[in-house]
């Protein structure tokens, strides 16, 4: 028997119709199109950080995953067209780095996909900390996924998965239904500081993906991304 396995018909994002398949991970759920070789969708509930394990630096194959679904390949992405790309996590490690058993099924490659260097240390990474500091104060539900319109074949031939040509995360306060989403592009000079220009309404994000969100005021576009609380440990 394959672990956490349901086999559903759901609308993604440039892949209508896709037969994906539903994973329940210590603590966190992805939706992983075999076709693909590559998550279409995650989710998880950001609670009070209770660790520091460390991530550990290789990534492995889900063994109770069917091998042929998953990466050709372990090796780590590394540079096409002079672009430099990451080993992009979907559901971050750091945020179940109370668990032995979740963060080591964070790094199999049923949760990773190609990205930009740039957008993974920046803009990306700077979704992940929001979360990391504002969670110590209220549960969070996180949403996202990748966007499989105009994607690219960098990795096809090595890997077997195309690169996603963005990435969508959606967080909701559990106190309060209000929410941001972004859509960060999967392209170079992402940066931390182009973080807010990603900024969409979470309706936008509902009429992307075919998805609905319980949070409020979905139709505002706020102005910049939440702020940090601190004190925070990003540890």
């Amino acid at each position: 028997m394959v672990r956490g396995l349901v086999f559903f018909f759901l609308l993604t994002v440039g892949s209508a119709n896709a037969q994906v398949h539903e994973i329940q991970y210590d603590g966190f759920k992805v939706w992983f199109d075999c076709a693909r070789r590559g998550t279409v969708r995650f989710f998880y509930v950001a609670t009070r950080d209770s660790g520091s394990l460390p991530r550990g630096s290789s990534y492995t194959i889900d063994p109770d995953f069917p091998r042929e679904c998953q990466s050709k390949t372990t090796a780590r992405f590394g540079k096409k067209r002079s672009i430099a790309f990451d080993v992009g996590h979907q559901v971050p490690a750091n945020h179940f780095d109370g668990s032995t058993k979740a963060i080591h099924q964070a790094n199999y490659w049923t949760n990773l996909l190609p990205q930009t260097a740039s957008m993974n240390q920046g803009a990306w990474r700077q979704t992940e900390d929001i979360i990391e500091c504002l969670r110590d104060r209220v549960v969070l539900q996180v949403w996202g996924g990748a966007v499989w319109t105009n994607a690219t074949n960098e990795f096809v031939a090595s890997h077997g998965m195309q690169t996603p040509s963005a990435f969508w995360k959606v967080v909701i306060r559990t106190d309060t239904r209000d929410a941001i989403a972004w859509i960060v592009p999967n392209k170079t000079n992402m940066g931390r500081p182009k973080l807010d220009s990603t900024i969409k309404t979470v309706a936008e994000v509902e009429e992307l993906t075919g998805m609905f969100f319980n949070a409020v005021n979905k139709a505002v576009k706020p102005l910049k991304s939440w702020p940090k609380p601190l004190p925070c440990s990003l540890q």
